[in-house]
């Protein structure tokens, strides 16, 4: 049995093998970029006051008497945090998804968790008290993760 090679089809695999190299590595060197343009990203100027002027009102919230405000301070102040994650372009469907990517890029957001948590109890438990003491220190997680970003 013979077997025979067809010069000019050989001729043609290598050049859509060569090709497709080619198109690999553009492909390798545009997802470079794009991840290095995603972790350079910052806020304008108009997203920062906007974003300050609704820490202002969290503040504000949080000093009101009684425990509503305390409690709407916290879920504003979680709203606030998934809203400049989302500005920053992190990936995932929901606020725990995206601190989960933003916690490899600052170890130290992983602290934020705890008042993500207590947001949860009071999004999802209506007999849920929220202490004084317990809303001060999450709302203080949430300056500090904002602050971390650059936000505040």
């Amino acid at each position: 049995m013979t077997v025979t090679v067809d010069i000019a089809n050989l001729g043609f695999g290598l050049v859509i093998l060569v090709f497709a190299g080619l198109m690999i590595a553009i492909l390798v060197m545009g997802w470079g970029r794009v991840r290095r343009w995603i972790a350079s990203r910052k806020f304008d100027a108009k997203d920062l006051a906007s974003m300050r002027r609704r820490w202002e009102e969290i503040e504000s919230l949080s000093r009101q008497p009684g425990e509503m405000g305390r409690k709407m301070a916290i879920m504003e102040a979680d709203k606030l945090l998934d809203s400049a994650l989302k500005t920053m372009m992190f990936a995932g469907n929901t606020l725990g998804e995206r601190l989960k990517v933003a916690c490899y890029r600052w170890p130290e957001m992983c602290q934020v968790w705890w008042a993500h948590k207590i947001r949860n109890q009071l999004a999802h438990e209506s007999s849920f008290h929220l202490d004084r003491s317990v809303a001060a220190r999450a709302l203080r997680s949430y300056r500090s993760a904002l602050r971390l970003m650059g936000v505040l």
